[in-house]
């Protein structure tokens, strides 16, 4: 797709809002997801406010040249839950977690480093189309089972931060194809701003859509019609309405982790690099591989310019920076390149006042409780697009491999398989995700099959 807005060019102020509060509810649900899932009482209007800090950190290293939001990683979240896990009280659990989010970062200033005196064009030779390609299309093909059980579901998140599944499939079905559908005619038949907003259409399509069964469902008594939860509306007047209706200040990691500082013990500290260093490598492949995909749809490559070390230290600063307030280390989201190769807007501009808009918005009461209310199904409506992108954009790039060839058939044949397959493994107490094992395996292949060629 050709884009409407490249990378440096700055849309009106009145577009520019309404592009960035679309990111914004591309990136909303996975964000939020994280602190939900590890529970401990995390905070997702901190964890937002995280993502937001993060991102305009690592804009800030790229030279505002790479247009991507840095959300809660999902791969950490086994981490976390062992920093809480090896804690003699919740404080500690919280600091634990700040430490945590400092060794990843040093991870990727160690790489940073390495890469700036090596360069990247041994990672180019590590991992070229043939093993980027399909390894990218599993990140969205990863994700397809998660699109569909938010189709067939309703608000609010359960304790483990997926949506509740809902007991009338069909209204669920309703909803999502109303948001899909208008997705979809917007971002083809939609003319000028219609055409760049596909997301914000989409969703308040199927939130009315969802808005009209939840009425009906409370005329008549029907909870399997009450598709959107007013939970989150109904807590801002628990106690009365007062200031912390309106505004209130989210509760940051930091706060809670300095009162854990005198439980600190170095056995604590070990536990918890053992629990995060080794995903800060496993992450650090799939940061290769976003920025590859990025790469291909703005026509740039990244990895030269601003430069890979640049990208990881933004990505490990930011990470950490985030996770000072909101607990979650950050990573570059998927659904924010989706974003972009939907709607033709690569704009860096864009991205940073999405930033800047998850940290006011992480204030505004209301609002957090509206992000919080929109209904699982549509958010499904919106990832069928938002994951099936990803997974086209490495599809592209094996466009240019010679599949004749046996051996780069092989390659990509092993990367399908065991990453569909979910082939992921434990490693003690880390876990090398289906994504991150097909990736390994694709490069070993990749080298046994180049090595027989220069043998030939």
């Amino acid at each position: 797709m050709k884009l409407v807005y490249g990378v440096k060019d700055k849309p009106k102020f009145g577009q520019l809002l309404v592009f960035a509060f679309q990111q914004l509810l591309a990136i909303m649900a996975a964000t939020i997801a994280v602190p939900a899932i590890v529970g401990n009482g995390m905070s997702a209007s901190a964890a937002l406010f995280g993502a937001g800090v993060g991102t305009l950190v690592y804009q800030l290293f790229t030279k505002f040249r790479s247009p991507v939001f840095l959300g809660s990683s999902f791969a950490f979240i086994g981490s976390m839950v062992a920093a809480f896990a090896g804690a003699t009280s919740m404080s500690l659990g919280y600091l634990g977690l700040l430490i945590g989010a400092l060794f990843a970062g040093l991870v990727y200033a160690v790489l940073a480093i390495i890469v700036k005196i090596a360069g990247v064009k041994w990672i180019n030779k590590l991992m070229p189309p043939v093993v980027i390609g399909p390894t990218v299309a599993l990140i969205g093909l990863s994700l397809a089972g998660a699109a569909i059980k938010d189709v067939f579901s309703y608000g609010p998140q359960d304790g483990n931060g997926s949506f509740v599944m809902s007991t009338n499939i069909w209204v669920s079905f309703i909803c999502a194809l109303v948001t899909l559908v208008a997705v979809i005619l917007c971002s083809v038949y939609g003319k000028k701003m219609t055409k760049l907003i596909p997301f914000i259409i989409g969703i308040l399509a199927g939130y009315a859509v969802g808005l009209i069964f939840t009425v009906i469902g409370i005329a008549t008594g029907n909870d399997a019609l009450k598709i959107i939860d007013f939970t989150p509306f109904r807590a801002l007047v628990a106690d009365g309405v007062n200031l912390s209706t309106f505004l209130a200040v989210p509760e940051f990691t930091f706060m809670e982790g300095i009162k854990g500082v005198g439980e600190f013990s170095w056995t604590y500290v070990a536990t918890i690099a053992v629990a995060y260093v080794p995903v800060a490598f496993v992450v650090f492949a799939e940061h290769i591989a976003d920025h590859k995909n990025l790469s291909s749809i703005i026509e740039s490559e990244l990895l030269e310019d601003p430069g890979l070390h640049r990208t990881l230290l933004g990505d490990g600063v930011g990470s950490f920076v985030g996770a000072i307030f909101g607990g979650c280390p950050n990573t570059t989201y998927g659904e924010s390149v989706g974003c972009v190769a939907i709607t033709g807007n690569a704009s860096v501009i864009t991205i940073t006042t999405t930033a800047i808009m998850a940290l006011v918005i992480s204030f505004i009461s209301p609002f957090v409780a509206f992000l919080d209310s929109i209904p699982g199904c549509v958010m499904g409506g919106v990832c069928v697009t938002l994951y099936g992108f990803i997974a086209v954009s490495g599809l592209k790039m094996i466009q240019k491999v010679d599949l004749e060839d046996n051996a780069n058939l092989f390659t990509v044949s092993v990367i399908l398989i065991c990453g569909i397959g979910g082939m992921a493994m434990a490693i003690g107490k880390v876990t090398l995700t289906a994504i991150a094992c097909a990736l390994i395996l694709g490069i070993i292949v990749n080298l046994i099959v180049s090595k027989g060629r220069k043998a030939e």
